[in-house]
């Protein structure tokens, strides 16, 4: 029988098996994905670019007036310098994380992760024949562990792949934070991957900040972004990816070769979207809201701890005092107080802890938080 690649056998398919809805009556905490419908102007412009026949072929990398949308937006919100002819338009993020790995890295190489992080990392990391490097983060804020990280760096490592503000532990690193990152970028010569899809979605008192606009930063940093979270945007499937010139064109190649473009008729929508900053405003005022909900119904229900979190819409909880792991907790929770739960141990380093998405309404925050108080309680 034909063999399949060897790469596979390392490979899970993350949170995939936590999407499939669970019954009516379940409180879900799982999806990360805003649960607003994507606004109505932004649907109006794809319908109307369909109904304009937009529907051929493109340049690849996208048009060259959504290419400069995006470069003028990087530019207007987050002092980010970038260009149109360095910009490139994906369906999604994920895939301009998967570029970024396979034309900047080779196999054998390693890849270090501040974990826990997102499972896909580890996923793509691994079926490119690469070493996903993870390197556990501070337990008290979820920050990183600058001691760790020099004890884990080698001279196979050759990138860092960073996401602040972070999936999954809500943290936002702070501007001296990502100063050491290029430092300490510069001193073991690693490209950055910096996964930025939750910029606008920051609740402390420093901005988000990109280490391509720090100094030392620019030249190593790849800034990822993307449509799906500020703008409800998840189903589009778009994301954008920029960088230095040299690491833009290894990207280039990767995507012509592989998806050639994304939609035709989804470009100008795309692009319409990036000015629809109250809408943008609107909903990340809710997420705001929705936090401050969260903790305030989480805070002292016996047995969980939880550091406060910064930015984009998760709480990680440490459940270790409640005596269960965190796989149990998560199967009990579901079946005892029908609450669906993201289990930390299906991430590297993240044995102990707990995700909740409070990307959804304040009543289910609050029934589900009331859920799992009443059921700890009793136990």
């Amino acid at each position: 029988m034909p063999s399949i690649n060897k790469n596979i056998d390392n490979v899970g398919v993350g949170f995939a098996s936590f999407f499939t809805p669970p019954p009516p009556d379940v409180i879900r905490f799982t999806v990360g994905q805003p649960d607003f419908v994507t606004p109505e102007v932004i649907r109006n412009e794809a319908i109307k670019s369909l109904e304009n026949g937009e529907t051929f072929y493109t340049r690849q990398p996208g048009s060259e007036s959504l290419c400069e949308s995006v470069a003028t937006y990087l530019k207007n919100s987050f002092n980010i310098n970038t260009s149109m002819d360095r910009i490139l338009i994906a369906p999604g993020c994920k895939q301009t994380i998967l570029y970024s790995l396979m034309g900047l890295g080779n196999p054998g190489e390693e890849v270090m992760l501040l974990s826990p992080s997102w499972a896909t990392y580890d996923a793509q990391i691994k079926l490119l024949g690469m070493t996903p490097i993870h390197v556990p983060v501070k337990r008290d804020n979820y920050h990183p562990d600058f001691e760790a990280m020099e004890a884990a760096v080698s001279d196979k490592t050759t990138m860092i792949l960073i996401n602040s503000p972070n999936n999954p532990t809500g943290a936002v690193y702070t501007p001296d934070e990502l100063e050491r990152i290029i430092k300490f970028a510069e001193k073991n010569d690693l490209w950055i991957l910096s996964d930025e899809i939750y910029a606008t979605m920051t609740w402390v008192d420093w901005p988000h900040i990109s280490p391509s606009t720090l100094p030392g930063g620019f030249e190593r940093t790849i800034v990822i972004g993307g449509w799906s979270k500020s703008w409800a945007m998840t189903g589009w499937r778009l994301g954008f990816v920029t960088g230095p010139e040299n690491a833009m064109n290894a990207l280039f190649k990767c995507h012509a070769n592989a998806a050639t473009h994304v939609p035709t008729f989804l470009m100008p929508a795309a692009e319409l979207a990036l000015s629809c900053h109250d809408e943008v405003a609107t909903m990340t005022d809710a997420f705001r809201k929705r936090r401050e909900k969260v903790m305030e119904e989480l805070t002292g229900i016996k047995g969980i701890n939880v550091p406060t979190p910064e930015g984009a819409f998760y709480v990680l909880m440490d459940v270790t005092k409640t005596g269960m792991d965190d796989m149990t907790f998560a199967k009990r929770a579901l079946e005892e107080a029908r609450v669906h739960l993201i289990p930390g141990s299906l991430m590297e380093k993240g044995e102990g802890l707990v995700r909740i998405s409070y990307a959804t309404s304040i009543e289910n925050i609050e029934e589900g938080c009331k859920r799992l108080k009443n059921w700890l309680n009793n136990l």
